[in-house]
């Protein structure tokens, strides 16, 4: 994505604004700033007479999903659950179309964004409790009717050596083929090679079966700092709705906790464990559950190359800086696979 493309995507039209200061009557804006800390969707805040609004531009999920998902916040909210809920529009819809495009509008939320490795360990086991609460907090909403039924079984792809293998021979073809030759390049070329090295030497601790262990319900789906406001050592907003979805409940602790605490090529495993202990505070998940999803998540980042298809699949570059960093964990994880294990599974 060349730099014209990126301020392009960042800009808001003025006349989507135009439309969307009449349908949520914010009277004239001020001023408006592009949010730089979000990936896939794109952000604003507004500065209005009404106050300091976050507005979303959502790209990557079906409006109608969007729709659905944030309808669940007023329930979330009176669980007592830190979330923001979104304002309703004069039409009496909280996702609004405007020049071809879905929006959303928040109250602004006070806050900063923190990341994992950086909270003092007991906040660090908070926010596993935090997890374990909204968790418990989906279900009833699926009790209740606000959310679908959960379904009565789960299954969970797990790709074959082979399959990712072959997805890394044709990323490797396409880095040839289309890309500049620059340093991306180079690393991805070389990250591919000691892949296809890494599943054939790991092969045969891919996990076994296609069903996770332990329970499931509706989660969250994107738990991590870049989603997480904290102010005054408490977490005061949970945002970004768009992945809500059911899923195994180890599933989120384990991804939870390596994307925030998986930096710079390496886990912080005392946070891991303290977070783990923070969630079966609230939720007493079997270790056999957390580690199925341990060994699932090291196999799915052993599989999986998404980066790498944003980068010469869409032309896509905003996802580059994550692709060398988890490629950097993934070496580190894989060669102490049993020591993050103990930690996930309370033996640290």
């Amino acid at each position: 994505m060349t730099n014209a493309h990126v301020a392009s995507r960042h800009r808001l039209p003025s006349h989507d604004l135009a439309e969307l200061i009449k349908e949520f009557d914010l009277g004239d804006v001020v001023d408006w700033r592009h949010l730089t800390d979000g990936l896939m969707n794109v952000n604003w805040q507004l500065d209005t007479p009404r106050g300091a609004f976050a507005l979303k531009r959502v790209t990557d999920v079906p409006l109608d999903r969007l729709r659905r998902n944030l309808a669940v916040l007023p329930a979330l909210a009176e669980a007592g659950i830190p979330v923001i809920v979104p304002v309703v529009g004069s039409s009496g819809g909280i996702v609004v179309e405007a020049g071809g495009s879905g929006y959303c509008l928040f109250p602004w939320a006070r806050g900063a964004h923190v990341r994992g490795v950086d909270l003092p360990v007991a906040r660090v086991r908070r926010l596993g409790a935090v997890l374990a609460e909204l968790h418990l907090a989906l279900g009833r909403a699926a009790e209740t009717g606000v959310l679908p039924a959960v379904p009565d079984s789960l299954t969970a792809d797990v790709v074959t050596p082979e399959r990712a293998s072959e997805k890394a021979d044709r990323l490797a073809t396409a880095a040839r083929a289309h890309g500049s030759g620059d340093s991306f390049d180079a690393a991805a070329l070389d990250a591919l090679a000691k892949r296809r090295v890494l599943l054939a030497k790991y092969a045969a601790l891919r996990p076994e079966g296609d069903v996770p262990a332990g329970p499931y319900g509706w989660t969250h789906g994107d738990f991590q700092y870049r989603n997480l406001l904290w102010a005054d050592g408490d977490l005061t907003a949970v945002l970004d709705w768009d992945r809500l979805g059911v899923r195994p409940y180890a599933e989120e602790v384990v991804r939870t906790a390596q994307v925030q605490f998986g930096v710079e090529g390496v886990f912080g495993l005392e946070r891991v464990a303290a977070f783990v202990s923070g969630y079966r505070s609230v939720i007493p998940l079997e270790p056999a559950a957390l580690l199925d999803s341990a060994r699932r998540l090291w196999w799915k980042r052993m599989t999986d190359f998404w980066q790498l298809e944003f980068h010469y699949d869409r032309g896509d570059h905003s996802c580059d800086d994550l692709f060398i960093a988890d490629e950097a964990l993934l070496h580190w994880w894989t060669k102490r696979l049993d020591e993050v294990e103990r930690a996930f599974g309370g033996a640290l």
